[in-house]
């Protein structure tokens, strides 16, 4: 079995996964080109901590569309670097971080020099998570024939809204920092 460190070792940074994603692209640059890291203590924190980041994602999912960028440009700042796995190619990896038993992404682990697990993050921010589960609640019981059509729609307009909202880039940034400052 792999550690995560040798996943780390084995995959791209999250630049090059950014440029060659083929779904959600445009939503997720829009956000990478407009998120301004806020000028606090975490970046300085996170650059002396000596740490690098890896990222359980795939390009079609819309909390990564909004979570990869926004990690990227902290990374970015604090000089730490990201490196991306598929969740779907390699199971064994998604599977020692479930989140409620599914295979929820994006999850970020934060790993020290040693390449030890220090911190995990994600899927969502508990902001994001209220927002998405108050949406569901609102979509017909699975059973009824206007599911499908109804969440497909429901899932559009949360990236439109995942995509449009600083108040939500905020949030997963807030959600982050926290997580790792408990790390460091």
């Amino acid at each position: 079995m792999k550690t995560e460190q040798q996943y780390y070792e084995e995959s791209p940074t999250i630049q090059a996964y950014m440029e060659n994603m083929t779904q959600l692209k445009d939503e997720s640059f829009h956000i990478y080109d407009q998120f301004e890291v806020p000028k606090d203590e975490f970046i300085q924190q996170l650059k002396a901590a000596n740490v690098h980041i890896l990222a359980i994602t795939e390009d079609w999912c819309g909390d990564a569309m909004l979570n990869n960028p926004i990690v990227r440009k902290v990374a970015e700042a604090a000089n730490v670097e990201v490196r991306t796995v598929l969740r779907d190619a390699d199971t064994d990896l998604i599977d020692r971080y479930l989140t409620n038993g599914g295979r929820a992404i994006p999850i970020y682990l934060l790993m020290n020099e040693s390449g030890d697990v220090i911190a995990k993050w994600g899927p969502r921010a508990p902001e994001l998570q209220q927002f998405v589960m108050e949406g569901r609640a609102q979509l017909p019981d699975k059973e009824d024939p206007a599911f499908e059509e109804e969440s497909k729609a429901f899932y559009k307009k949360l990236r439109k809204a995942y995509t449009d909202r600083p108040a939500f880039w905020t949030n997963v940034y807030d959600s982050f920092k926290q997580a790792v400052q408990q790390a460091l």
